[in-house]
């Protein structure tokens, strides 16, 4: 029998842990707990159902800690503890000092990307095995995308996101992780490279398969900073989770943007009376959660494709998801199937050994792989008058093009107060000259295959739009709930691009305000893509005016 030392086993995770590993033939199950009484209760109500010894002993991290794991003699501890934002490395280090395996369920960004320097050289020379990240994300969501993405040639974007059931439990270690990053920069990975963006912002709204539509949100983890370089992602890596109770979305986006306005700069002291409230808000929600990772590039025979992975937990099982990678660690280290090394989980499990340990559970998954389809512009023109539009422009508009492309612009504006109201209102870009600019085209989404999103970023200021064709087969563009009808008009010369009609909420409105547009996309003498964007306003005349120039940003080029 090998002794596993389950730390933090009281806890909302901790104990769904504790039950899936008295099931697990091979080992002494300890748990953990501050208190003697919790952990002899959990023990003694598992042991019943249990096929390997349980006991309940008091183990306090912050006391004694290294003296009360070595009276244990572990073979291996596992912390489920929490929350990781704030710890360091003093229970890997002690539990390796004494002989033991690792293995830890943070997801918490710092500390994971410590970790290995921190411990690996320790864990090497003893011979033993330390894990961090074996929950949903790092280990989870890495899975899923290297399954995705084996063979491809080329990666644009992977998408992750976490929309657990609102009736699940949630203590007060996950709520503290949650609002720890709230309204703070979080990673991205984004046109190509590391960057950050407001953690619990206002979001998108996708498609959960077997869910429905969710709003999620951008949230801390470390999956941008290893799936962007580790599978060389040319555009964007992005990790977003969502709350059924839209209450509580809402007020993490409004917490969020407080903390950023300077107005609140200390969340803790919130995180009772969050528990508190969750009692009412978990009322009107559901036992059903899931989790979806959705990749898009060129595929191992050069075609331009999609990838879905999905995961949807029913009868309250989500909150089982987060210990299933701890589980297959386990397993895996119960044969000598993992290495020595301290590194994250997300590099020593794969897919089949974490969906292997969803067995008991309501929880399935399932996969999908569809070919992109012709382009947005494509579909409008038709193939032919597609292929008589200049090269540059055409590449820039095809299927399989580069998804970042980048270039110099400059920028004019308008004069007087409301114009400047309405370029901040539409997020559009300051005055100036020989700016850099990059322009990522998503397409795709999990409502309409045939879309593109065109995100514009000149010198670090974004905005973004999207556009689809509807149902009378004109091509809309959207900028939040504006959309205009464009005319759009393909030649040999270029693309012309009018605006016909324009709504709000899907509104008409009148025409003799409707903003005029003066959009053309050429080819200059170098053969590089050109636009020309010129935006006017009835009564006030100019708002913006941009120009300049685009190549495309293969892998080679690297990111800036």
């Amino acid at each position: 029998m090998k002794r596993v030392v389950l730390i933090g086993a009281t806890g909302v995770f901790g104990r769904r842990l504790a039950r899936h590993l008295s099931r697990m033939d091979g080992i002494d199950l300890v748990l953990t707990s501050r208190s003697t009484d919790k952990a002899e209760a959990l023990a003694s109500a598992l042991a019943a159902k249990a096929s390997v010894p349980v006991s309940g002993v008091a183990l306090d991290r912050d006391k004694d800690l290294v003296a009360s794991l070595a009276a244990l003699q572990p073979w291996l501890v596992i912390d489920a503890s929490g929350p990781f934002q704030h710890q360091g490395y003093e229970v890997p280090t002690a539990a390796l000092l004494l002989g033991a395996h690792v293995v830890d369920l943070a997801d918490a960004r710092d500390y994971l990307t410590g970790y290995g320097p921190q411990l690996n050289e320790i864990a090497r020379q003893r011979g033993l095995v330390a894990l961090a990240g074996a929950s949903s994300t790092p280990a989870l969501s890495a899975a899923a995308a290297r399954e995705l993405s084996e063979g491809w040639q080329r990666l644009d974007t992977v998408d992750i996101a976490i929309t657990p059931g609102g009736r699940s439990e949630v203590g007060p270690a996950v709520i503290a992780a949650v609002l720890s990053y709230a309204g703070k920069p979080v990673p991205i990975w984004r046109e190509g490279e590391l960057q950050t963006t407001p953690g619990w912002g206002v979001g998108t709204v996708i498609d959960m398969p077997g869910l429905g539509p969710r709003r999620v949100a951008p949230v801390e983890t470390v999956d941008a900073e290893t799936l962007g370089p580790g599978l060389g992602v040319q555009s964007r890596v992005s990790f977003s989770a969502g709350l059924e109770a839209g209450i509580e979305q809402w007020g993490l986006a409004l917490l969020g943007w407080l903390r950023r306005r300077g107005r609140l700069t200390e969340l803790a002291p919130l995180v009772p009376f969050l528990v508190k409230a969750r009692r009412i808000t978990r009322l009107w929600t559901s036992d059903r959660g899931g989790m979806h990772v959705a990749i898009a590039g060129i595929d191992a025979k050069g075609r331009p494709r999609r990838a879905y992975w999905s995961l949807l937990a029913e009868n309250d099982d989500g909150p089982q998801v987060p210990v299933l990678a701890a589980a297959a660690a386990v397993r895996a280290l119960l044969v000598d199937g993992i290495a020595p090394g301290a590194r994250s989980a997300a590099e020593a499990l794969d897919l089949a050994m974490i969906e292997a340990e969803m067995v008991p559970y309501a929880i399935g998954t399932s996969q999908d792989e569809r070919g992109a389809g012709p382009a947005l512009f494509e579909t409008m023109f038709g193939a032919q008058a597609f292929a008589a539009m200049p090269g540059a422009i055409r590449a820039f508009h095809a299927a399989d093009t580069e998804p970042v492309w980048c270039g110099r612009a400059e920028v004019m504006r308008g004069e007087g107060k409301a114009i400047r109201l309405l370029c901040r209102f539409f997020g559009l870009p300051a005055v100036g000259a020989d700016l850099p600019v990059t322009v990522s085209v998503a397409r795709g989404d999990s409502f309409d295959d045939g879309s593109e999103t065109w995100t514009r970023n000149f010198a670090g200021q974004r905005f973004s739009s999207y556009l689809s064709v509807d149902r009378a087969g004109e091509l809309r563009e959207a900028f939040g709930p504006f959309s205009f009808t464009i005319a759009a008009q393909a030649s040999s010369e270029g693309l012309a691009l009018p605006i016909a009609a324009w709504r709000v909420f899907g509104l008409p409105l009148p025409r003799f305000l409707m903003p005029r547009a003066e959009a053309r996309e050429t080819v200059d003498a170098d053969g590089r893509f050109r636009f020309d964007v010129r935006l006017s306003l009835p009564f006030f005349g100019l708002l913006t005016h941009y120009r300049g120039w685009l190549k495309p940003r293969g892998p080679s080029d690297g990111p800036g």
